[in-house]
């Protein structure tokens, strides 16, 4: 048996968010966290250094739309979902990233504490 699985935690509606996604792209952001949890990498992710240090992006395609997980695993107690959502266009929504480099921000900061 390998390490325990580490628990995800959802930042802000990132929980509701992932909730919103088609049951396809639910179930496919749900088995790739879960590798996450057990110190693997996602079938399909790159690096988001523009939103946090350590910050990663699980990509899903699905028939329905493209879908994103943008979340964190470099803390020992967690692993952080920061925002979920559809993408729209090539290259991810300047709000999108807004929002995540705020979630970011705020977890460092109470991490901190």
């Amino acid at each position: 048996m390998g390490a325990p699985a580490r628990r995800v935690k959802f930042c802000g509606s990132s929980r509701g968010d992932l909730r919103g996604f088609p049951e396809d792209a639910r179930r496919e952001a749900g088995q790739q966290l879960f590798q996450v949890q057990l110190g693997e990498d996602p079938d399909d992710w790159k690096p988001m250094e523009t939103v946090g240090g350590g910050v990663r992006e699980i990509r899903i395609r699905d028939e329905s739309g493209i879908y994103r997980v943008m979340y964190v695993a470099k803390f020992s107690d967690a692993i952080y979902v920061l925002h979920c959502f559809e993408k729209k266009t090539q290259k991810t929504a300047p709000g999108d990233l807004a929002l995540a480099r705020r979630r970011y921000k705020e977890l460092v900061r109470g991490l901190s504490r």
